[in-house]
């Protein structure tokens, strides 16, 4: 944002120079770009008046002027401009001018002759002093001008530009009032605001208006003022404020709104009052509609974009720009003026999607005071009132209070200013810094204050935001640069290491490795819906519709994944993704889980392998379980069945190492399989921490034995119902120490089997690491196993 230094310094006068303003400024977060001069330098340009204009003898285009400078006699010009008439009071560079030249060095006015005919002077336009050109001819200076005044001084061009970078959350400071406010906190000095109130109504005219959309738009002012005097110019010291702040003059009407808006920070619109039949409405475009806006650009709308509107269509873009229809031209001598609040959601990208960027929409997106539009219409209408004798009519305002922004209170701890910003800094202090800033500070207790932000401050939220305001007025720079004292832990962390043991593992298995989002579909989590999981945190603000969420799981960005290779022709997919889980409704409850998830689908084998048949739960596991490390004993690994409702319940399970839960694996269930259109898919996900922990513990190491193994198979029937880690359990608790191995190796449910029975084989390998066994001792440890089978779940020993 460019801003009059001559302009600001009207509102606040600090005893500082520019350099050091501008690092003021800098050092309390709002960057200083540049300061530029409001014009290069030239010299010897004066304000002259035409006292008589007549043809060139030689030249169409050329006029002989005869200019009244001040001096004793007039001075003639042979001057081009269209515009030369007699009256107009023009920039006049005299004899001996410097005036600005594109190489920097300037150009010399002299005494010339044009066609025959001597010039003693140059009449300038705009662009010869440097000021942007607005018609084609020569600067038209007000009427008032003081004929030999110095233009330089006359139009304060000796002043300076500064460019601010105004950040986002900062919209409060898009105005002289805004920057002086900071100044004056900043110098502890008071700021000289301009005296002004609103007009005396003074005619019955009202303008009707109606707020359909009033979450978009809870305050709306309207006000008609008629029979303005076009013939009126803007005020000098008004375009002499514009021009400094590199703007440049238009017309008395829109010179004022520009004015309002860099002086107050409102945006304000006129609309020609005769053009606007009937009511004012702000209500959502309707799809399709279409508008002509002030830059003659004609767009299409799509239905959630705010509109004012009346009977017959669109009269603006709210908060963006004004429509043509109902634009002000240099006829319009009755208008209606519009001041409002715009909800910042309800405007914000809208004038991106049709290439707009305007000063309106710069600061509605970032957020206008609320409280402002009243005060900005006051200063308006009595600008208006005043200089073009505008007649002011009734003002209607449409407000949903209740919809307004609320400024909750702000807790904050003072010890907790020192811990964040590293000093102590005496509560008075604080107090009075924060009470400048235009808050209600009071005391809870002797060590909290709760604050109220003022109804121009979107950013303070939280006690950060407090601390942060505290630290940029009280000063950066008097904050001492010491290094904090720390206890580091030099250690050699080796998560990082160990979580590329297991992606190399899962690479040896065929699996790529997929890097997404963690952020998920709503209707995919609804998918995937489970109270185990717990509940789904959804984002304030998301990217896109169809990443709404934080996944609970990874196969939220898995599942996706399949989808798009399938559709894609491949037939076989693997993919695995290291990542957090996110389970939690709100972020203070927000529990983050480091995870390892991984998808599969197709056949075990490459298209080309020879065996090439379908995936199945084994296979799964088996690929599940080359994550485990190898000290890892077979004991120490249970299954159980899962209960999870997005997995195939009858191949599905809980995997538990020494006990405790670290993941689950199985089919996605068939009917989800089937709302994504994937075939039969195999998934697992699995806790990172514990499978570090796991790979961490250090392995006994023991010489082989020199004892033999000794193998004996058992064949059970059983209820058909009972669970194989349940007999694999009984079986190892009761077979102890001197049981090695186990494993089932045949199962068989038939003709020769009792109805509701299975038969299970078993191989048990035993081996003692201190003798050979004996039968008498194999045949005791084989009877208490068989023995405990029978007791704990009825099983009978087959002999055949």
């Amino acid at each position: 944002m460019k801003i009059s230094e001559q302009w600001l310094r009207q509102w606040v006068n600090p005893q500082v120079n520019t350099q050091a303003l501008g690092e003021q400024l800098t050092m309390a977060g709002l960057e200083i770009d540049d300061i530029l001069p409001v014009a290069s330098e030239f010299s010897g340009v004066v304000v002259g008046e035409v006292v008589d204009v007549q043809p060139h003898p030689d030249a169409d285009k050329l006029r002989i002027t005869q200019v009244n400078i001040g001096e004793a006699e007039t001075k003639q010009i042979v001057c081009g401009a269209p515009n030369v008439r007699v009256g107009m009071k023009a920039p006049v560079a005299t004899i001996g001018a410097i005036l600005p030249s594109e190489d920097g060095k300037g150009f010399k006015i002299k005494k010339s002759k044009l066609r025959g005919v001597e010039s003693h002077g140059m009449l300038c336009g705009a662009s010869e002093i440097d000021l942007p050109d607005v018609v084609d001819g020569l600067l038209e200076l007000s009427a008032d001008a003081p004929v030999g005044i110095d233009v330089r001084e006359y139009l304060g061009l000796d002043g300076n530009i500064l460019d601010i970078s105004i950040t986002p959350n900062r919209g409060d400071c898009f105005s002289v009032k805004g920057i002086a406010r900071e100044l004056a906190v900043l110098n502890q000095t008071d700021m000289n605001m301009p005296q002004y109130q609103a007009p005396e109504v003074t005619t019955q005219n009202v303008q009707a208006v109606r707020v359909e959309a009033t979450q978009a738009c809870p305050r709306y002012l309207a006000q008609p003022i008629s029979d303005i005097d076009r013939s009126v110019e803007t005020p000098a010291w008004m375009q002499q404020a514009l021009v400094q702040s590199g703007l440049r003059s238009h017309n008395f009407l829109v010179d004022v709104t520009n004015y309002v808006l860099l002086e107050l920070g409102q945006p304000l619109h006129a609309f020609d009052a005769d053009k606007i039949v009937g009511e004012i409405v702000i209500r959502l475009a309707n799809v399709g509609e279409q508008v002509i806006l002030l830059n003659e650009q004609e767009i299409t709308l799509t239905g959630d974009e705010l509109v004012i509107a009346d009977d017959e269509g669109v009269l603006a873009l709210a908060g963006i720009m004004g429509g043509l229809r109902s634009s002000v031209t240099d006829t319009t001598r009755n208008i209606v003026l519009e001041s409002a609040f715009f909800n910042p959601l309800a405007i914000a990208g809208r004038a991106r999607r049709f290439g707009l960027h305007t000063d309106a929409s710069q600061r509605f997106e970032r957020g206008v005071d609320f409280v402002l539009p009243s005060d900005a219409l006051a200063r308006a209408s009595s600008l208006i009132t005043e200089v073009a004798s505008g007649k002011a009519g009734q003002v209607t305002t449409v407000e949903s209070v209740e919809l307004l922004p609320s400024r909750s209170a702000i807790i904050l701890p003072i010890q907790k200013v020192a811990d964040v910003i590293g000093i102590e800094i005496d509560k008075n202090i604080i107090i009075g810094i924060l009470t400048q800033l235009g808050m209600d500070v009071s005391e809870t207790d002797s060590e909290t204050l709760q604050c109220v932000p003022p109804s121009h401050r979107y950013d303070l939220g939280i006690a950060e935001d407090l601390i942060e305001e505290v630290a940029r007025i009280y000063g950066y720079d008097r904050i001492p640069s010491q290094l904090p004292s720390l206890s580091v832990d030099m250690r050699h962390d080796d998560s990082a290491d160990l979580t590329l043991g297991l992606k190399l593992a899962l690479v040896e298995a065929g699996y790529m490795e997929a890097v997404s989002f963690s952020f998920s579909d709503a209707k995919l989590e609804a998918l995937l819906e489970d109270k185990a999981l717990g509940q789904v945190l959804p984002l304030a603000n998301p990217i896109s519709s169809d990443l709404a969420v934080m996944r609970r799981t990874l196969l939220s960005s898995l599942l996706p994944c399949v989808q798009y290779n399938l559709n894609r022709q491949q037939s076989r997919v693997r993919f695995f993704e290291t990542g957090l889980s996110f389970v939690g409704a709100s972020v203070s409850e927000l529990v983050q889980t480091p995870s390892l998830a991984l998808v599969a689908t197709g056949t075990v084998n490459p298209e080309q392998a020879y065996d090439n048949r379908a995936m199945d739960f084994f296979d799964l596991k088996h690929d599940v379980e080359q994550l485990l490390p190898a000290h890892i004993d077979s004991k120490q690994v249970r299954y159980r069945r899962s209960q999870l409702a997005f997995l195939h319940p009858g191949q599905s399970a809980e995997m538990l190492v020494n006990g405790e839960v670290v993941g689950w694996l199985g089919q996605l269930h068939p009917s989800i399989a089937k709302q994504l259109d994937l075939p039969a898919t195999w998934v697992a996900q699995l806790s990172l921490a514990p499978l570090l922990t796991l790979m961490r513990q250090a392995q006994d190491i023991t010489s082989p034995t020199k004892f033999p193994q000794v193998r004996r198979d058992i064949a059970l029937l059983v209820d058909a119902n009972i669970e194989l880690q349940a007999l694999s359990d009984t079986i190892c608790q009761a077979g102890g120490q001197l049981l090695t191995q186990h494993w089932l190796f045949d199962v068989y449910q038939g003709e020769h089997t009792p109805e509701g029975m299975r038969s299970l084989a078993f191989a048990l390998v035993w081996q003692d690491q201190e003798q050979t066994l004996s039968d008498d001792t194999i045949k005791a440890v084989m009877d208490k196993v068989v023995s405990a089978l029978e007791k704990e779940h009825n099983a009978q020993l087959r002999d055949g």
